[in-house]
């Protein structure tokens, strides 16, 4: 019997050349699949077509927008999920997200192997081979770019040599990865961290320096999930793409970053991803008034480490599985309305309401009403301070 391998097919140059390519190089049957998680692009009909043209024994695509913010982006937004207190974990969440339907697919053809087309030095390579291991531990990897020295010119000349059916005109400059929930950009003159990036490079946000009208928008959420933007109900597809036409039109979501990769190296990237920075500002601001102060506290460390989690391909690992449930836990309350201006390249929060809220105004005020016993502090602060009391005085003898 053929062996047969599944290939994560995005329906461009490189991956239409694997096809062909691992069939030549393992004597194996090959079952593309495409995920559509919000990147655009061709229609996926056509994504198929092409890859059966370029010699795929099967293909399937799957429209994965909805499961896509529902199971990958919503837990980022529960969780604040920023890596290195920046990024939103835009190319990561998706990752595991197509991983899911590639096992699947191997899985229903009866595939001994999975392929993508992901470098040997960048961070992709792990959370496909990661995430595939982890739901299905006898399946084996392979990378045509990797392991089979598939470079960008040996492609072209493979392409026409077999005059596969898709253009091999010039590649940008630029390595881009986008979905519903951001853009990733990188390499060419963004490898030199002193350049500056130029507007050419943005696709989901316009320059925020441009004079225009701020927008003000109204952001609700229940148990930490947005339910409706100004009024309107909302899926959670609905408020990411929502936000991102309006945040991005004034320019938010612009990042410019060297991150730390998890194979070692430091890398410069620039993102774009105004509707998950909108949703997690007001997250934030939202759990800043229903949250109580030792949960949220500790939730912050929680967050950092259910990003770095994320970013470092183990989406499906024990322990992100398990802080997955302290983070539901904390957002049962996450619950109101949160208002921000959108303006100049910022979401700014100028509003907060909620039925769950633990602020006090009569405990907070300063003027008639106030309820705050002051003469309890005294009492409290000797307490609190006496360990450092006694310690300083033994220091001081010393």
């Amino acid at each position: 019997m053929t062996e047969r391998v599944v290939l994560a097919y995005s329906g461009g140059l490189d991956t239409s050349v694997a096809i062909g390519w691992i069939a030549e190089e393992t004597g194996a049957e090959v079952i593309a699949v495409a995920v559509d998680v919000g990147q655009g692009g061709e229609d996926l009909d056509v994504i198929r077509k092409r890859a059966l043209a370029c010699g795929a024994v099967e293909a399937e695509v799957a429209d994965a927008k909805d499961e896509f913010a529902d199971e990958y982006c919503l837990p980022a937004i529960k969780a604040n999920a920023l890596y290195m207190d920046r990024y939103p974990l835009v190319s990561a969440l998706s990752r595991p997200a197509i991983v899911k339907h590639l096992v699947a697919a191997a899985e229903k053809h009866g595939a001994t192997t999975v392929a993508h087309g992901c470098t040997g030095k960048g961070n992709d390579q792990v959370r496909f081979e990661a995430g595939i291991v982890a739901l299905a531990p006898d399946l084996k990897c392979i990378a045509p770019v990797r392991d089979y020295a598939m470079t960008r010119d040996k492609a072209i000349a493979f392409c026409e040599d077999k005059q596969l059916p898709i253009a091999t005109t010039k590649k940008s400059p630029y390595s881009i990865d986008q979905n519903v929930f951001g853009r990733a950009v990188e390499t060419g003159f963004l490898e030199d961290i002193w350049n500056a990036p130029i507007e050419d490079i943005y696709e989901y946000t316009s320059n925020p320096a441009e004079a225009r009208e701020a927008d003000e928008v109204v952001i609700t959420f229940k148990e930490g999930v947005p339910v409706a933007i100004d009024g309107r109900p909302v899926t959670v597809l609905q408020a990411v793409q929502q936000l991102n036409e309006r945040a991005g039109a004034q320019g938010i979501g612009r990042i410019d970053m060297v991150e730390d990769r998890l194979v070692g190296i430091k890398s410069r990237e620039v993102y774009e991803a105004p509707g998950a920075i909108a949703l997690i500002t007001a997250h934030q601001e939202l759990e800043n008034v229903t949250v109580e102060r030792e949960l949220a506290r500790y939730k912050r460390q929680v967050e950092q480490r259910w990003g770095e989690l994320v970013y470092d391909g183990q989406w499906f690992s024990p322990l992100k599985r398990a802080l997955d449930g302290f983070i539901n836990e904390s957002n049962q309350h996450v619950s109101g309305d949160i208002r921000m201006t959108l303006h100049g390249g910022r979401a700014v929060v100028t509003g907060r309401r909620s039925q769950e809220s633990l602020y006090d105004f009569n405990l907070a005020t300063y003027d008639t009403g106030d309820t705050f016993d002051q003469s309890a502090a005294k009492g409290f602060i000797d307490i609190y301070s006496l360990s450092s009391k006694i310690a300083a005085r033994r220091d001081l003898a010393g």
